[in-house]
């Protein structure tokens, strides 16, 4: 929690992303930008921090001083504060973190900022068909960030000691179970752990520091000619030798009709 912490503390409106921007609340948006007030990329690039927000947190314009609009917001869940977006304009905010309440509320970008816990009470919020019934696109995202395995058993048999159930619990996973008739679907889902980016680094002779960090380049084999289309050069009497020569048999140019008839007329005789 602690390094949670730390880490939105470390945050600032040009380090936000589509991504860690969930991990941020209300409350973070205005102070970092009040943090930002004077920083002049801001200030020439408002519109890409907007959109950035936006991907993550639902924004109103107050146009109105009126205390009572303001309290409306906040009734629905808003924080209102003042964003200065240039020099000359200063506007009145109410922002809201937009909430995933549906499996279409799921994203690439959101879908590792929220806990097992969370999906399976939005998958329940939406299932009924089972786990098949998502579509595809669902699927991919809800497993970019989660484990997720399934099993369908009669009821009375789900539950049986020692079996899957059980075991699923007791590695961590959480489980939702959707009714089949007399058989249940049980959904079990775990938050895959992060992994660390490795960077590979190499030594340069070269005193240009760009050059220290450079990119393995892999090579292309996927448009390599194949062997038989290669052009092989024509071998050098030199490298002939004994170990190496081979002959072949001239088979003669004549004609192919004549020498099946002579074939045919030994075979006679």
């Amino acid at each position: 929690m602690e390094q949670e912490q730390t880490a939105k503390k470390a945050l600032t409106l040009k380090t936000l992303t589509k991504s860690n921007v969930w991990d941020v609340q209300e409350n973070d948006i205005f102070r970092m930008w009040e943090g930002a007030d004077k920083d002049a990329d801001v200030k020439e690039n408002v519109r890409h921090f907007v959109d950035i927000i936006r991907s993550a947190f639902m924004i109103e314009e107050v146009t109105t001083d009126s205390q009572l609009v303001k309290t409306k917001y906040e009734k629905q869940g808003y924080k209102v504060g003042q964003v200065r977006l240039d020099e000359n304009k200063v506007v009145v905010w109410a922002i809201k973190k937009r909430p995933i309440m549906r499996v279409t509320d799921l994203t690439y970008e959101n879908i590792r900022h929220i806990s097992a816990a969370k999906l399976i009470e939005v998958l329940d919020r939406n299932f009924g068909g089972g786990w098949d019934s998502l579509s595809q696109s669902i699927q991919d995202i809800i497993e970019s960030g989660f484990d997720i395995s399934t099993t369908t058993l009669p009821k009375d048999r789900l539950h049986k000691k020692g079996g899957l159930y059980e075991k699923k619990l007791e590695d961590g996973f959480e489980v939702l179970e959707v009714a089949k008739g007399t058989w249940v679907e049980a959904i079990f889902a775990k938050a895959k752990p992060e992994k660390e980016k490795l960077r590979m680094k190499f030594s340069s002779s070269s005193d240009d520091e760009e050059d220290e960090d450079a990119d393995v380049e892999i090579e292309d084999n996927y448009n390599k000619p194949d062997e038989d289309d290669i052009e092989l050069d024509e071998p050098n009497d030199d490298d002939i030798t004994e170990d190496n020569y081979s002959t072949m048999m001239d088979l003669g140019s004549g004609d192919p009709d004549e020498e099946v008839e002579n074939l045919a007329e030994y075979g006679e005789d």
